[in-house]
């Protein structure tokens, strides 16, 4: 994976005349032709939940944003807000019957997130999303606390940490150990206790022959979930390392013996002396 953290959406030039960048990840920023735009709190709340549910209708829109108020009262704070943010010309806003979505030339950072996943998911080439994985570490706007962000914030975790293990497998496939190890480690650091992206690593360590890697993993990850979770590691990953371990369980098979060596004849006990003959009449 790419080391550098790209902040912006791959999809277009934010410096570009008449377009507007919407960043959801690692907090609210809104760029208009590269330009910051000051949002206050209220509006931003009502702009990243629309980018965040295109299409929903204005009732469920509302009873999110607003979920304690009575249903009219909330109906009437959204209105207000859409004629706030069209007055103002802060964030394009469409509505087309009771639906709201922004506008088409507004790009949202978590839509690269999810195109970047599906591409992956349909098998295209998985060095197209890294730049994308890479600004996915940010969580979705921290210290935000609405159900709504915490709902979308988990999804956007569990999309991110399946599409790096898929990149991972993908690389493995292909024979890329180092990529197909750094998507691995990128899960790793995101989830530290989740089983999945060390037996990827530990498959890598095994593809390669490197049976002193894969046991360092394995027991590294064995002591992580003992300490944390007094778990132990699944079925499926310690039989990873059957070939492995099994041999150590058992008794080292002795070696044949050769009766002609030197050594056996040198151990052979000497022939017993003949009786005597009885004397002839």
């Amino acid at each position: 994976m790419a080391p550098t953290v790209l902040r912006r959406p791959v999809s277009g030039d934010p410096d570009q005349p008449g377009t507007v960048h919407l960043f959801l990840l690692d907090g609210f920023r809104l760029l208009r032709a590269g330009t910051p735009v000051v949002v206050p709190r209220g509006l931003q709340r009502v702009i990243a939940l629309i980018g965040l549910r295109p299409g929903a209708t204005r009732t469920h829109l509302a009873g999110l944003l607003w979920p304690d108020t009575p249903e009219e009262r909330a109906l009437s704070r959204l209105r207000t807000a859409l004629w706030r943010l069209r007055r103002t010309g802060t964030c394009p806003v469409l509505t087309t019957g009771g639906a709201v979505r922004l506008g088409a030339d507004v790009e949202v950072d978590v839509d690269d997130l999810v195109r970047a996943a599906a591409r992956v998911r349909e098998g295209g080439d998985p060095r197209w999303a890294e730049g994308v994985l890479a600004a996915g570490r940010h969580d979705l706007l921290p210290g935000w606390y609405d159900d709504w962000v915490l709902l979308e914030r988990e999804r956007l975790r569990q999309l991110r940490l399946h599409t790096l293990e898929q990149i991972a497998r993908a690389y493995l496939r292909a024979g890329q150990h180092g990529e197909a190890l750094q998507a691995a480690l990128e899960a790793m650091r995101a989830e530290p206790l989740r089983e999945t992206p060390h037996r990827l690593i530990v498959q890598v360590h095994l593809d390669e022959g490197n049976a002193y890697e894969a046991l360092h993993a394995f027991y590294a990850y064995r002591q992580l979930i003992l300490s944390e979770l007094q778990l132990e590691p699944s079925n499926a990953m310690r039989a990873l390392l059957d070939d492995i371990l099994a041999p150590i369980g058992r008794p080292a098979p002795r070696p044949a013996r050769d009766p002609y060596s030197p050594q056996r004849q040198r151990q052979s006990p000497p022939p017993a002396p003949r009786a005597p003959r009885p004397p002839t009449a």
